[in-house]
């Protein structure tokens, strides 16, 4: 029996996922650091075991009628744990945040600019009083009415509908319109309503082409089809729709992403010609703070955004300055985490998991609890190493104000200022689940199994790794006057047949440059497009472009938004797994198809969680949750489907496989080992083959992608580019797929990667470096050229952290 003072959080029989009987003692009151390689199970422990036990207890408080529905979700597997307070989680998990949700609206720093124009702005003279529901675009009392507060509206015009006018309406000169019958029935309605349907459309009168292609009219005719000699040719009833209409239509309402991203081609999103892009009311826009409206001073970034409230606060009356003052303590609290190139009305869903993550610490931070565990998932990720240290005294912060705080973190840096280390290990799924150490970090020294080990003690015995003479281009592509975000006017040179790192810190252009512009002129050439697409309107001039076969652009977004979409599917695994099921003497005699062993039609599935192998449980006052289905208990099959095995073991057992299990399983498959092996190249074999899209983090998911297109047969010279690859990896981990990336290259490709982890920028054959800053202060390139040059470059920022991993 522990005090109720002890001052440790006990764990005791810990067997979450791969933990294996896990004992281990966390002191409370410290920053405690988690490390181990990915899938060795330190996120079972800290978020699976340790956070899930403090959220079950918090539910076992709340009312019956909510502690019925969470019972679902289920208790971690554990035999106790002792010692602990409540949790607070913050995780990368990449949630699909809406268009309306923004950086103000993340850190609440909206409310308090709402309630500064409410209370202390300048208003036109005669006007009411506003509230400060008045100033969002997220409530009816703010939203402009045209474009329902979200700036923009979609339109189209003739040259996006008839992209070929020398065609006739019978020939498809409406290209928005839909094919098959639908379309048939519209050009029909039109021959019956008295239009030429075969001639030209550039022949017809400007009147008729406006009515056909822009008309709110519905009119009914009654149609005679003319179809195939002797098929019945009954009359039927049909309605007109216009191409514009139709097309604004199906953008709007249809479930079918293929269908809307083809409506999205024929429309052009544009400000809103009332409120300008401003999504309020004219009533709001009138009033002022500081001379300026909420939507400038929202647009502004953050740092900027300070230096105007800090000088209009200064001499204005009480009530603005004690409002100024708050927003100014919050906005200090986001840009010392690095953040203060965003804007407020930035959008949620253009930033990067690691940014959400540290917005919400910001946050957190400025919410003044006490006595908290705080669990969190790499805040380090996406971070310049200039900007870590910084979150070390956030972290520092959050301690001090008398809270415990648990990191999983890869980044050395940070585990080197840890006070209490817990490494897991030694390797991945089945090989791992084990504390190696619990301690402080200098004893990890003493662990020879630790993967950790080799890298928190890099002079451990080992003398400099050999330099590898840099690769030499075999051509270059060339942008010149690339204007996109805060990056203006710059030239870059991309050099192909090499490994090419882009550094800067966060907000320094990076992205834009590589994911949008490099991205987006390769995409318009590959399209052969006329007009200027996403990448040749930022971009002033381009060459070097027909080096390039393939462009494949790696990114870290979900492979799936629901428990349905898994590794195995979207690999393609799976339709060999289905395929073999289908071939057994069970299946065979019962006429099973590989059909049926699909989780996602009827016939084989549970239809209680319709192949989920989860329902979602709805928790009124809390964001809903998935629990186990509580008829298939998550194997997502009837039982009449399960009672064929392959090899015995059903097609649940075999989606529980880890991706290593099942490439002994499959050993002699060809079709199956060819997408096991790939991803156990990326260093995935610790994941389950079932294992839902939505347990994924963003790094895992860009290298299951990479895994996609690494087993495929290559041909011509690819381009890839990659956006922070080694997000959420051990650094030993990084070396396995720094090895795959670099086999690329040596295959005659071109790598380009995103990049703040020094160790693989320094193993890169050209670096490209932005800066100096992010936001207004960064766009510009700073230095170019091989590692050992960049690493000499007195104006960047990263020079200096270079040159430390190149001497180590």
């Amino acid at each position: 029996m522990h005090s109720p003072h002890d001052p440790y959080v006990r764990v005791r029989g810990a067997r979450e996922h791969n933990l294996q009987d896990v004992n281990v003692d966390i002191p409370r009151d410290t920053l405690t650091v988690f490390t181990g390689v990915s899938g060795s199970g330190k996120s079972s422990l800290a978020f699976g075991t340790i956070y899930a036990e403090a959220q079950r207890r918090y539910f076992e408080s709340v009312a019956p009628y909510a502690r019925r529905l969470i019972h679902q979700v289920g208790a971690p597997a554990v035999g106790e744990i002792t010692g602990l307070p409540p949790a607070v989680s913050l995780e990368q998990r990449r949630s699909a945040p809406g268009a309306r949700s923004s950086v103000g609206t993340v850190t609440t720093l909206s409310n308090s600019l709402r309630m500064l124009f409410s209370r202390a702005g300048e208003y036109p003279a005669g006007a009411d009083r506003l509230d400060s529901d008045a100033f969002s675009p997220n409530t009816a009392a703010g939203a402009c009415p045209e474009c329902h507060g979200l700036g923009r509206i979609h339109r189209t015009d003739e040259e996006l509908l008839v992209p070929d006018p020398s065609l006739s309406i019978r020939e498809g000169a409406i290209a928005a319109w839909p094919g098959a019958w639908q379309g048939k029935n519209l050009r029909d309605v039109l021959d019956t309503l008295g239009y030429d349907v075969d001639r030209p459309w550039r022949e017809l009168a400007a009147k008729d082409r406006e009515w056909i292609l822009f008309t709110d009219e519905q009119p009914v005719v009654t149609v005679h089809p003319v179809r195939d000699a002797g098929r019945i040719q009954r009359p039927y009833q049909g309605t007109y729709m216009s191409a514009r209409r139709y097309v604004l239509h199906t953008f709007a309402d249809t479930k079918s992403r293929t269908l809307r991203a083809k409506a999205e081609r024929f429309l052009t999103s544009v400000p809103c010609p009332v409120c300008g892009g401003s999504r309020l009311r004219p009533e709001a826009m009138a009033v002022t703070f500081a001379g300026r409206t909420i939507a400038e001073l929202a647009a502004l970034p953050l740092s900027a955004l300070a230096e105007v409230l800090a000088g209009a606060g200064a001499g204005g009356e009480e009530t603005a300055r004690v409002l100024t003052g708050d927003l100014l303590a919050r906005i200090g609290t986001v840009t010392e985490l690095g953040l203060g190139y965003l804007s407020l009305d930035r959008t949620a869903p253009t930033l990067s998991s690691g940014e959400l993550q540290r917005l919400r610490l910001a946050t957190q931070l400025r919410s003044g609890l006490f006595g908290v565990v705080y669990v969190l998932d790499e805040p380090s990720a996406g971070l310049h190493p200039a900007d870590t240290e910084s979150l070390l005294g956030v972290l520092g912060r959050l301690k001090e104000a008398g809270n415990s705080v648990f990191v999983v973190e890869h980044q050395m840096d940070v585990v080197r200022r840890a006070d209490w280390l817990v490494d897991v290990g030694p390797l991945a799924g089945e090989h791992g689940g084990r504390v190696l150490h619990s301690g402080p970090p200098e004893g990890l020294a003493e662990v020879p199994e630790s993967a950790t080990r080799r890298f928190l003690f890099p002079g451990d015995g080992r003398g400099p790794a050999p330099v590898r003479e840099p690769r030499t281009p075999t051509g270059w592509i060339r942008l010149s006057g690339v204007e996109r975000h805060n990056v203006r006017g710059v030239d870059a040179a991309f050099p192909l047949g090499v490994f090419t790192a882009v550094t800067g810190v966060s907000g320094s252009g990076k992205s834009t440059l590589v994911g949008q512009v490099l991205a987006g002129v390769l995409t318009d050439r590959a399209a052969g497009e006329e007009a200027a697409g996403a990448g040749e309107q930022f971009c002033a001039a381009a060459s070097g472009l027909e080096a390039v076969d393939r462009l494949v652009q790696v990114d870290q977004k979900p492979i799936g938004r629901t428990p349905r979409s898994n590794l195995a599917t979207y690999t393609g695994l799976f339709d060999t797994v289905r395929k073999l099921f289908a071939r057994t003497e069970t299946a065979r005699e019962r006429g099973y198809t590989a059909g049926r062993f699909s989780f996602n039609v009827s016939g084989g599935r549970c239809e209680t969680c319709q192949g989920e192998g989860f329902v979602s449980v709805e928790l009124l006052f809390l964001p809903s949750t998935y629990a186990p289905c509580p008829d298939c208990h998550g194997a997502r099959y009837n039982p009449e489907t399960l009672e064929v095995t392959l090899r015995g073991l059903t097609v649940a057992q075999i989606l529980d496989l880890t991706v290593e299990s099942a490439a002994d399983f499959f050993s002699g498959t060809p079709a199956a080992e060819r997408a096991l092996t790939t991803l156990l190249d990326v260093g995935l074999g610790y994941l389950r083959l079932g294992q839902p899209a939505t347990e994924l983090s963003g790094g895992e998911a860009q290298r299951i992608k990479l895994a996609s297109e690494l087993q495929r047969t290559r041909r011509g010279h690819t381009l890839y580019l990659l956006d922070e690859p080694t997000t959420g990896l051990h650094p030993a981990d990084v070396e396995v797929l720094m090895r795959q990336l670099h086999g690329l290259v040596d295959a005659h490709n071109t790598v380009v990667v995103v990049e703040h982890d020094m160790a693989v920028v320094a193993g890169a054959d050209h670096v490209i470096d932005m800066g100096p800053g992010g936001g207004d202060r960064g766009g510009r390139i700073v230095a170019t050229g091989t590692p050992q040059e960049v690493a000499r470059a007195a104006e960047s920022r990263t020079a200096p952290y270079l040159a430390k991993a190149l001497r180590s």
